[in-house]
């Protein structure tokens, strides 16, 4: 139980949190007016034509500030003295104020002690008149509504005033901007011995020298080149960034696509060098690429030639021997045409691949697809080399789901990118050795994978196993490794089923893989 004598003054304020209400205003505040500080400058930093629009709003404001300091300073070394009649016809117009208020002062009775009747207090009102005109040499006269005057003082000789002419008088000195020294006249409506009467005071207004101010052009130009300068100093590291783009454009234009312009900025500028060393890194890789596809071409065309002619060699000389007799006995000569037949349907072969690999490279071959189980597909194709495989001293065993894994493909197609993955297997497996075969699947893909144990291949070989002509050993010939398209024919036939196919190594062993795309 807490003592009741403990008294905590803070415990107060927690509990009453209004306290704390002004100053969690205030950080509120401050913390919104940071944020949105922080966004807008964000989007200043990703938009020029924002930056564009606040470097010209900061130099037109401080071009407006240089405008009126210039213009106090230059226009001040330009004044002109000049005549001014204000002064005077306010000194008039106060003296003529001053007499109205005098006027209702004496014709209050409570202001007048009560011995003094209204014809006493008018004649102290009349003789304060003549003190003021005798002083200050004015004119002042009181008359009816029709102007015939009532009262006068004594420098004032008119005993009828036209009225109008005094009203245009007083508008007109009042309006007129070049006012010359004339007698001017300020009237007021008055009450005079319970009449309804005007207040006529006149008089020659005093001038008064003052100074205006001149007007300098000086002022316009010197906020024009604050402008100026301003703008092109907050602009200059924009237009830095712009040289610099195009300079580096120049440079690539020579052909040195090694070269990359700096991202300064988050902004459009910033978006166009990223865009710029983008374009400059993908013509790169075209121009490796074409340069590749030519050095590919020319290794075609020496591989091409050199398995042509070894084949075609061959045929020609058993030809020759027939054509020449060259043969003791028939046996002899039946043995030559049997190998000149067979090397020629070697050719034939190396031909009808090297057609078919440029027909499926450039997509002429039309796909004659239909749905087909893949796992049951590829049981089949595994019996058909059971003996083969029996014969090289190997082993095939599978690891397949029985569930059906639809795909559409076309099947004949797609029969020799597995027997081609199988055949391959089987030549070059380490033996005695087992052949893996194994399927897996997703709910979108199917992958199955041939592997079988096989000397350690680099990375380089690796990644040109899919390559035209390419041959693990170089020393193998046609007649001894194949025609090196079928890996490459292999890719294009998956490759337009718009599957994948890859090749991996480890633990002594190599993994094909192919995947497609279940239905």
């Amino acid at each position: 139980m807490s003592n009741p004598y403990d008294f905590d003054p803070y415990s107060r304020l927690n509990r009453f949190p209004f306290t704390r209400f002004p100053f969690n205003l205030l950080r509120k505040l401050i913390l919104l007016v940071r944020r949105l500080y922080v966004l807008g400058m964000s989007h200043v930093e990703r938009s020029i034509r924002l930056q564009l629009m606040l470097t010209f709003a900061i130099c037109l404001l401080v071009a407006s500030l240089a405008y009126g300091i210039c213009s106090n300073v230059f226009n001040e070394m330009r004044r002109v003295a000049v005549i001014d009649y204000k002064y005077g016809i306010e000194r008039i117009d106060d003296a003529a104020l001053s007499l109205v208020n005098e006027l209702k002062t004496w014709s209050n009775e409570s202001n007048v002690p009560d011995s003094e009747d209204p014809a006493a207090r008018m004649r102290n009102f009349e003789e304060h008149v003549k003190r003021m005109s005798n002083d200050q040499k004015f004119k002042v006269l009181v008359t009816d509504l029709e102007g015939k005057v009532l009262f006068r003082s004594s420098n004032a000789a008119e005993t009828n005033v036209e009225i109008h002419n005094v009203i245009g008088n007083a508008m007109n000195a009042r309006t007129d901007q070049d006012y010359r020294r004339k007698e001017f006249s300020s009237f007021y409506p008055i009450n005079y011995n319970q009449q309804k009467s005007y207040l006529i005071v006149s008089g020659i207004p005093e001038p008064h020298i003052t100074y205006l101010k001149g007007q300098s052009p000086l002022s316009l130009l010197s906020a024009i080149a604050v402008f100026i300068l301003l703008f092109y100093f907050l602009t200059r590291k924009k237009m830095r960034h712009v040289e610099e783009l195009a300079g580096g454009l120049r440079i690539i234009a020579k052909g040195n696509l090694d070269y990359r312009v700096i991202e300064r900025s988050s902004d459009e500028l910033g978006s166009l060098a990223r865009d710029l060393n983008l374009m400059v890194e993908d013509l790169q890789q075209r121009i490796e690429e074409e340069r590749r596809n030519e050095r590919l071409k020319s290794e075609l065309i020496t591989n091409v030639s050199h398995d042509l002619r070894t084949p075609l060699t061959l045929i020609i000389g058993y030809l020759r021997l027939l054509h020449d007799k060259g043969y003791e006995t028939p046996e002899q000569a039946a043995g030559y045409v049997s190998i000149a037949y067979n090397k020629a349907e070697k050719l034939k072969s190396l031909i009808d691949d090297l057609f078919e690999y440029t027909k499926l490279s450039n997509r002429e071959v039309p796909l004659h697809k239909e749905g087909v189980a893949i796992n049951e597909l590829l049981e089949q194709l595994i019996e058909e080399f059971v003996t083969t495989t029996e014969e090289h001293h190997l082993t095939i065993r599978r690891n397949i789901p029985k569930e059906k894994l639809l795909v559409r493909i076309d099947v004949d197609k797609m029969i020799r990118v597995f027997e081609n993955l199988l055949t391959n297997a089987i030549k070059y497996s380490l033996m005695p050795g087992v052949i893996m075969v194994a399927v897996l699947h997703d709910h979108r893909y199917v992958t199955l994978q041939v592997s079988n144990p096989s000397e350690l291949l680099t990375d380089d070989v690796l990644q040109q196993l899919f390559e035209r002509f390419y041959r693990v050993d170089a020393s193998r010939s046609s007649d001894t490794g194949g025609s090196g398209l079928g890996l490459a024919i292999a890719k294009s036939i998956v490759e337009s089923h718009e599957g994948s196919i890859w090749v991996e190594q480890s633990g002594g062993q190599i993994h094909f893989y192919v995947k497609l795309k279940l239905v």
